[in-house]
């Protein structure tokens, strides 16, 4: 089963770009980030026609996670539990069934944090110690997950091409990764870094400066996996070249191919 994840950085923005991926790469599975749209305004018809069931956890201008899914969606739940009163749509889970065995998708757009110290950065940490919370609750379960989105998180400096330039940014402050390390800690597979340890790989390259051009890049999309659905990782792969194509997000799609 292919599962990805990609940050579109708007639906109505990007919608050639991400069906053309589609189209191309096929994936049974892709969990979707700052759609920036309500669920109504979801053009939901463009990936049904094309064999996906959808579900989305909408917010009007910025934010918004969504699944796109060759196979049924069970047990569709939206929100990160722990805070009733977070309102920002930033998590999506659904359980869906390959040949073999059942998988639980938890689709997450991780907050920013900038400016740090501040609100926002007490916000993103507070969010990671929720996080961290329901992937304990998951492991309970003894289900296979997979933890996938823009985690907005630089784990090491290996992921990103100027590591001394971000060293105050909330992405790569000591306490956002070692929020981040404290999930892997309990378990989970950084996918990506499980089958290449090789500096130079990003998933996401500014507007701005030239940072495509100059490959001045970040790793901070992650699919972070259960023991079990670890057992079942085959590759996993960063689809770089769709950052230089028309009217690009600023993220690409990484993904697995997970034997279930």
């Amino acid at each position: 089963m292919k599962i990805a994840t990609f940050n579109i950085n708007g639906i109505k923005a990007r919608i050639g770009a991400l069906t053309d991926w589609l189209d191309e790469a096929q994936p049974d599975v892709a969990l979707l980030q700052e759609i920036k749209s309500i669920d109504e305004a979801f053009p939901r018809a463009l990936f049904e026609d094309r064999g996906y069931n959808v579900e989305t956890h909408g917010q009007k201008g910025f934010n918004g996670v969504a699944i796109l899914s060759k196979h049924p969606l069970e047990d569709v739940t939206r929100g990160l539990p722990g805070d009733p009163d977070d309102t920002q749509a930033r998590w999506i889970e659904a359980t869906v069934m390959g040949a073999r065995q059942a998988v639980r998708l938890c689709g997450l757009y991780l907050p920013n944090g900038n400016p740090a110290p501040g609100p926002k950065y007490d916000y993103k940490l507070a969010w990671m110690t929720r996080l961290e919370q329901r992937a304990r609750s998951l492991l309970a379960d003894e289900i296979p997950f997979v933890m996938a989105g823009d985690y907005n998180i630089i784990p090491q400096a290996e992921d990103a091409a100027t590591p001394d330039a971000w060293t105050d940014d909330a992405l790569f402050r000591i306490e956002s990764r070692t929020a981040f390390r404290r999930l892997i800690n309990l378990g989970l597979t950084d996918a990506f870094r499980a089958g290449t340890q090789a500096p130079g790989h990003y998933s996401f390259w500014d507007y701005q400066a030239g940072a495509w051009n100059r490959n001045n890049g970040i790793r901070i999309d992650h699919l972070l996996l259960s023991p079990a659905a670890a057992d079942m990782l085959q590759s996993c792969t960063i689809d770089k070249d769709i950052r230089g194509r028309d009217k690009p997000s600023d993220h690409v799609p990484v993904w697995i191919d997970l034997d279930c």
